[in-house]
């Protein structure tokens, strides 16, 4: 989700992201909150009831730091825990990481908001791999 006003995203939001027609809804939100749902949002319609900002949110079909990754198929996703050496408040947040043959990506928690992770993820993270069902051709955007 995007700003109509200024094209900024909103790291607030659940991130989107399509594989063929299936949609995968990723949220982070407080220091330590995880939602994961599946086609529960309808992001061709337009946002209602919106009274945080004086800007208007729109759903946008992409992002283009996923643009390598669409149209490639998904070969795995995995929980990423955080578990830093030393005291970290974050410690034990969970991030949602997906492998694709031109890279992978995670989506994050930012404390209270959502990142999104080019790459390999930090050495600290503890990678929990949950294996892929998705069927070749498949890519993401997000919204």
């Amino acid at each position: 989700m995007r700003f109509v006003e200024d094209g900024e995203w909103f790291a607030d939001c659940r991130v989107v992201l399509d594989f063929d027609g299936v949609q995968v809804e990723i949220c982070h939100w407080k220091l330590d909150e995880l939602s994961i749902s599946r086609n529960s949002i309808d992001t061709t319609t337009a946002i209602s009831d919106w009274e945080w900002f004086e800007l208007t949110p729109a759903w946008v079909g992409a992002d283009e730091r996923l643009e390598p990754f669409v149209g490639q198929e998904l070969r795995e996703v995995a929980l990423l825990e955080w578990r830093p050496s030393g005291h970290d408040l974050a410690d034990g947040t969970i991030a949602v990481e997906f492998v694709f043959d031109a890279g992978r990506f995670h989506i994050a928690n930012a404390l209270d908001e959502n990142s999104i992770e080019l790459g390999d993820a930090h050495p600290e993270f503890v990678r929990h791999p949950l294996g892929c069902g998705m069927q070749p051709g498949s890519g993401a955007a997000s919204g």
